[in-house]
This record gives C-alpha cells, sequence and structure tokens, in this order.
C-alpha cells in the first residue's frame, strides 16, 4: 500500500509505460505548495526539535511525544525536495531504490502520526480523568517506551513495502515514481492492506476518540474540579488542535485510499481529489506549530522572540531612515541659511 497519491498516472501503450502528472497547471501547484510545505515544515519541526530537546530543563511525557512529532514530521518534510524535482522534471532521476524508499516513508508518516496523536490523547485522558495516577503513568521512561513502541510497530508493517517484486515503475527503467496511481497491481494485496488501514488508520482514531468522549464527559459533569483551569484550557486546546488535523489532514486522505482500492473499472490514472488529499496530508506538517504553540510555553517565546525581533528590526530601520531624511533636511536648511 503505497501512498504517493499526487504522483501521475501511467498509461500502457504498446507495451511502454508513459508518464503524466496531469495538467500543468497542478504540476505548478504542487510545486510551489511542496516549496512552502517544505521551508515552513524545516524552521517550525527544527525549532520544535531544538526546544523539546535542548532547552526544555524539566522533561514530561508530552515533551517526549512532541520530540516524536517533530522528528517524524523532519523525516517526511525531507522527501519533499525530490518530489519538487519530480513535479519539475516529470522524470524521477533519483533510481529505484530510492523510489522504494521514498514510498515506504510515505506511507509511514501518516501511520506514525495518528499513532502518536493517539499517545497524546491518552496522556490528556490520564491528567484529566486520572489525576491520581497521573504521576505512575505520564513519566518520561513510559513515554519513552510506547513512543519506541510504535516506531518499531510502524516500521515493521512499512519495511516489506521495500521489497515489492511487482513494480510497474520497473518497466520505464526507474524513470517514474507513481506507486498510489500503481495501485491496480496492488489490489491483490488488499487483505493486507485493509489490514493495515485497520490497525493504522482506525484504531488510533478509536483511541482518541474514546479519550474524548470519556474527557468531555467528565468535564460537563464537573469530575475535574481538582485540577487547575490552566490545565483543563490546555487540554481541550491539544484536543481541539488534534481533532481538527485528524479530520482535515488524514480522514480525508485514507478516505481517498480506500476507494481507490477497492474501486473497480479504474485504470489508477490522474485524480484531483487523490492530488488534493495529498496536499492536506503534507500540510500536517506545518499545522503542528499550533501543537507546539499550545503544549510549550518554550516555545511560545521562541516564536513571540522571533515575532518581536522582526518588529525592532523593522522600527530600527524606519527611525534610521527617519534620521538620514532628518539629516539631509537640516543640510538643506543650513545650506539655505548660508547662501
Amino acid at each position: 500500500m503505497k501512498l504517493d497519491l499526487n504522483f501521475s498516472n501511467m498509461s500502457v501503450e504498446s507495451g511502454s509505460v508513459k508518464p503524466e502528472q496531469g495538467p500543468v497547471e497542478y504540476r505548478m501547484a504542487g510545486l510551489i505548495f511542496y516549496c512552502f510545505v517544505f521551508v515552513i515544515g524545516v524552521i517550525v519541526n527544527v525549532t520544535a526539535l531544538w526546544v523539546f530537546s535542548l532547552t526544555t530543563k524539566k522533561k514530561n511525557s508530552v515533551t517526549i511525544y512532541m520530540i516524536n512529532v517533530a522528528v517524524v514530521d523532519l523525516t517526511f518534510i525531507l522527501l519533499l525536495p525530490f518530489r519538487m524535482v519530480y513535479h519539475h522534471q516529470d522524470y524521477w532521476p533519483f533510481g529505484d531504490v530510492f523510489c522504494r524508499i521514498s514510498a515506504a516513508l510515505t506511507i509511514f508518516y501518516p501511520c506514525m502520526a495518528l499513532w502518536l496523536f493517539a499517545l497524546i490523547s491518552a496522556d490528556r485522558y490520564m491528567a484529566i480523568v486520572q489525576p491520581k495516577h497521573s504521576k505512575e503513568l505520564r513519566n518520561v521512561p513510559k513515554a519513552v517506551v510506547a513512543s519506541f513502541g510504535v516506531w518499531l510497530m510502524t516500521m515493521g508493517s512499512t519495511v516489506p513495502l521495500l521489497f515489492s517484486e511487482d513494480d510497474p515503475d520497473r518497466i520505464s527503467n526507474f524513470t517514474t515514481c507513481i506507486k498510489m496511481q500503481d495501485i491496480i497491481y496492488m489490489r491483490h494485496d488488499n487483505p493486507v492492506n485493509f489490514v493495515r488501514l485497520i490497525f493504522f488508520f482506525l484504531v488510533p482514531i478509536c483511541i482518541m476518540i474514546g479519550c474524548y468522549i470519556v474527557i468531555v464527559d467528565n468535564l460537563i459533569h464537573g469530575r475535574t474540579s481538582k485540577l487547575k483551569p490552566k490545565v483543563k484550557q490546555k487540554s481541550i486546546r491539544i484536543i481541539i488542535t488534534l481533532i481538527v488535523q485528524m479530520l482535515v489532514c488524514f480522514v480525508p486522505f485514507h478516505v481517498c485510499l480506500v476507494l481507490r482500492l477497492v474501486g473497480t473499472g479504474e485504470d489508477g490514472g490522474f485524480s484531483t481529489w487523490a492530488v488534493f488529499t495529498t496536499f492536506l496530508m503534507n500540510l500536517s506538517t506545518v499545522l503542528d506549530i499550533i501543537l507546539f504553540y499550545i503544549v510549550s510555553k518554550q516555545f511560545q517565546d521562541r516564536v513571540i522572540s522571533v515575532i518581536l525581533y522582526r518588529n525592532y528590526l523593522r522600527s530600527v530601520r524606519r527611525k534610521s531612515r527617519h534620521t538620514h531624511t532628518g539629516s539631509i533636511r537640516s543640510m538643506s536648511n543650513l545650506t539655505s541659511a548660508i547662501i
């Protein structure tokens, strides 16, 4: 189940494979979009990784999960320059091995991201619903073990994609890296595909929804009176952010994937809906800035300091311009007086 939704369709003509990435407008839109996601995503996630791993003195379970989110985002974002080259040239120059690695990492990202969101949701559940056992369940060693387990589990499900024998890209002498558009030849593995979808999509979503239902019920019925208002507000913001991100970025992507897996009479060709849902999935790497901002006071301070520093530079430039203009005017007046 290789998920590069935005790559081109393949039309077989007299035994040859012709890559087509759709209309030029879509290719240009993809190129611009991926440039935006790459620049913003790298800045956001490198900053987050630096804040959570180096400047945060008292680490907790949420800090560990945020570090993992930033690492996963960066891993996925580093694929974007290769996609941008592919969009620009309409040609895959990086060989078959890297094409397979790219496909495996592309499926790895949504699986890993959703499970990390599920861990964060469970952490919020324990913080609000089970505050008595919070210290026992929410600590750094257990968060590290849970994160390592998710990494191991997700990698185990994606590594087999590197060794797929039936790969239509071979026919084109590795000049294409289409993958999602090759969904037709992968339908014979649909049982495995749907097991993967259930375990890495439906299960984490069900965990998130279950945690949120219990949390909301406790908040409505006033069972969280012992918690500080700031803790409640922070947890509610985290929950809302995760729900919105899940609904916007991941649900459409997986719905499109399922429809293409079960579709009949399709040639696996270019799909505007597939391109759009892939854009949304990539957007998640940028939207994580909201999650980082809510979780970490240090990250907030870092973002605010950057904004204030920019405002400071602007004010300095304005003052220098005014000073320079005033000096010119003073010299003019002095010259006039002398004359």
